[in-house]
């Protein structure tokens, strides 16, 4: 890890075919290692959701990848409180009370009247933004405009929506917020006649345009990747990085295996086979449980050298 947040270009001897601007000393110590973030939703239902808080509103990452859950969770944490429960409650009782289990964490179904209340009136905006003024909403714009919506410090969205931090969500239909875009699809759009009026339209090819180009265009610097769990955000994150023949550092954290073939529990070697890390890339696969691990290591990393972050970042932006 230490090697993702002490890079520096001046740690690189120049090219010969390397500009003026790149041959500068001062130049070349401001460009660090672009890193990547990913996590799936159990991160952020089970207690992590403000170390990555933490991560996003002092900038200390530059992309960041979820699901579905990974952006609702945190919306909902805004509205209504998660309570623990017991990872063996009874579902049919924990229905009967109108109780949603996340592992050990319960959720009340009031929980998402309120998202839907709070949201459905947002989506009624994005739509008219659509037919009056041509936006064409992508995954990662609604997910912007929705931190900034939800307007609460405790919330990581709205810290990446005030700091500029793309956050990309390729399944974003697939949870309560898919739920939402179905139902607001009936009170805007016509399902008799989709083809004439879908109602609120998102397009999945500008983001998958611009996450690709996060990684294509980092340019000189290097990109790392830190990725919690497997499934979307694991490959998603792996697959950009192919589009510039590989990340540079790469730490996996997951309690998956390989022996099934899944991209979830393949080791970083397997990702250097499909050129997504480069092949002398220092990389690392933990296994263990991302709720323990990823808060000490962002103590003993990040958090560490904060105040190098923010001497770093006050430099570039001036």
């Amino acid at each position: 890890m230490g090697l993702k947040l002490d890079w520096r270009l001046s740690h690189e001897l120049p090219t010969e075919d390397c500009s003026e601007e790149e041959r500068d000393v001062a130049y070349r110590e401001l460009v660090t290692s672009k890193i990547f973030l990913g996590f799936t939703s159990n991160l952020v239902s089970s207690g992590v959701r403000d170390t990555f808080r933490y991560l996003v509103q002092h900038r200390m990452v530059d992309v960041v990848v979820t699901t579905a859950g990974g952006i609702e969770e945190d919306l909902i944490k805004c509205l209504a409180p998660t309570y623990k429960g017991d990872f063996s409650l009874p579902g049919a009782a924990l229905r009967s009370k109108g109780l949603n289990r996340i592992g050990n964490l319960l959720v009340p179904n009031d929980n998402y009247c309120k998202f839907e209340n709070w949201i459905i009136p947002i989506f009624d905006q994005m739509y008219e933004e659509q037919i009056n003024e041509k936006v064409l909403w992508t995954p990662s714009k609604v997910i912007a405009r929705l931190g900034k919506e939800i307007n609460d410090e405790t919330s990581y969205l709205y810290w990446a929506y005030k700091n500029q931090i793309p956050v990309f969500c390729p399944g974003l239909t697939d949870g309560s917020l898919g739920d939402m875009l179905y139902f607001h699809s009936f009170k805007k759009g016509d399902p008799d006649n989709p083809d004439l009026n879908p109602g609120l339209v998102i397009d999945v090819v500008g983001d998958i345009r611009a996450m690709n180009g996060e990684a294509v265009h980092a340019g000189l610097r290097k990109t790392g990747m830190i990725i919690l769990g497997g499934g979307l955000p694991k490959h998603h994150i792996c697959n950009a990085n192919m589009m510039r023949n590989g990340a540079d550092f790469a730490v996996f954290i997951n309690t998956a295996q390989e022996f099934d073939g899944s991209d979830s529990g393949a080791h970083p070697d397997e990702a250097v086979s499909w050129g997504k890390i480069r092949g002398g890339a220092k990389t690392v696969k933990v296994h263990c449980d991302a709720t323990i691990a990823f808060p000490i290591l962002v103590a003993e990393t990040f958090a560490a050298k904060s105040k190098e972050f923010s001497q770093i970042r006050c430099q570039v932006e001036h």
